[in-house]
């Protein structure tokens, strides 16, 4: 059997192409404006539903406009055809609207993520009648913008963005969350839901010990799930298993990331964003731990071996006979993990005049065999 991997895309950067280990691919190190990262992903799914990216460099399509660091993680779901075009649009999305307002704000953010939602749906709409699974597929989308010395952290859906900051009294690294997930799992997104559709009694289910949105989709937020925002999706030749049995007249899901701004202290000191893969199988302070304690090179990848040694501990297997299985049965062991460490540099973060070469790499994308 001739098993298929992917490779990244890779500019301006000296390893182009990561490297491959069976079903993961890595970067063990690189340089960014602020410091350095490391990233990893692992394949669980038939295809690679997983897509991320770290941009370094201008954060606006304006010339003059801000220097920065942007990270994106994109855990599609139902396909790839969300997280990829999350993937290929959301940032430069960005770039436009941090050029028309002259800076980086939440309504930029807002805007972005609104007019990738908005093309994503026109997509789906035109592809409808010969490609009715694309109303299907979604993704949810976390973005971390670092820049003049502040971090914003946008967040629709169930991945998550932790900062390991050092403690001087302890002399340890404690784990601050920084980004709210949108889970029906969790009560007060089922609260929330249930606020904004009083008269569905249906509006979140449990099945098998799991709360879901109409019994379906376990997270209340994401990029593309038409099929659960506009009720024309609803219908033939969407598959059976898709479709509601009533018709709904305003959107299920919201595209609306949760989005929050962190003053960055001289005392943080990496910042975590992962798919919900890693945080299935670790604590914040577990996954801040291992980053803390070990060398940087290679950081993600030893993360997404923890998550996958606890993944096969919980299943009383040996690691090693995990590592055998082949994708897509593995996705009965584990999800799709991608994790990116970004390291802060205290020295480099407020310095706004600071220029360095740019760089775009991306994660996840076609299989090739």
């Amino acid at each position: 059997m001739v098993r298929s991997c992917w490779r990244p895309t890779v500019v301006g950067d000296d390893d182009v192409n990561g490297r491959v280990e069976g079903l993961l691919w890595y970067k063990d190190l690189g340089n960014h404006l602020y410091g350095e990262f490391s990233m990893a992903v692992i394949q669980a799914n038939s295809s690679l539903e997983d897509r991320s990216q770290l941009e370094s460099g201008p954060l606006s399509s304006d010339y003059f406009g801000p220097q920065g660091t942007y990270v994106g993680v994109y855990d599609g779901h139902g396909g790839t055809a969300a997280s990829q075009f999350v993937s290929d649009n959301l940032f430069s999305n960005f770039k436009s609207f941090a050029a028309e307002h002259q800076g980086i704000s939440e309504n930029v953010i807002r805007r972005a993520f609104a007019a990738t939602e908005e093309d994503f749906l026109s997509v789906v709409k035109k592809q409808w009648l010969s490609k009715p699974q694309i109303a299907s597929t979604g993704t949810c989308c976390l973005a971390g913008i670092i820049c003049n010395g502040m971090l914003y952290i946008a967040n629709a859906g169930d991945s998550r963005a932790v900062l390991g900051r050092a403690e001087r009294a302890t002399r340890e690294t404690s784990a601050i969350q920084l980004s709210a997930e949108h889970n029906v799992n969790i009560l007060t997104e089922r609260d929330e839901l249930r606020s904004k559709h009083p008269y569905d009694s249906q509006i979140v289910v449990k099945k098998h010990n799991v709360w879901r949105v109409k019994g379906i989709i376990q997270v209340s937020r994401s990029i593309g799930d038409a099929y659960l925002k506009k009720g024309e999706f609803n219908k033939e030749p969407l598959p059976l298993k898709f479709r509601l049995p009533e018709p709904f007249f305003k959107p299920i899901l919201s595209y609306e990331p949760s989005i929050s701004m962190h003053k960055l202290h001289p005392d943080d000191q990496f910042i975590i964003f992962a798919s919900d893969g890693l945080w299935d199988q670790l604590s914040n302070q577990e996954a801040v731990n291992i980053v803390s304690n070990n060398p940087r090179n290679g950081i993600a990848r030893r993360l997404v071996k923890a998550a996958l040694r606890e993944a096969a501990r919980k299943r009383e297997m040996r690691f090693s006979d995990l590592q055998k299985i082949e994708q897509g049965v593995r996705r009965h062991f584990h999800d799709d993990i991608t994790v990116i460490v970004v390291f802060l540099n205290p020295k480099l973060i407020d310095n706004s005049s600071l220029l360095g070469s740019p760089l775009s790499i991306k994660g996840g994308g076609p299989a090739i065999s």
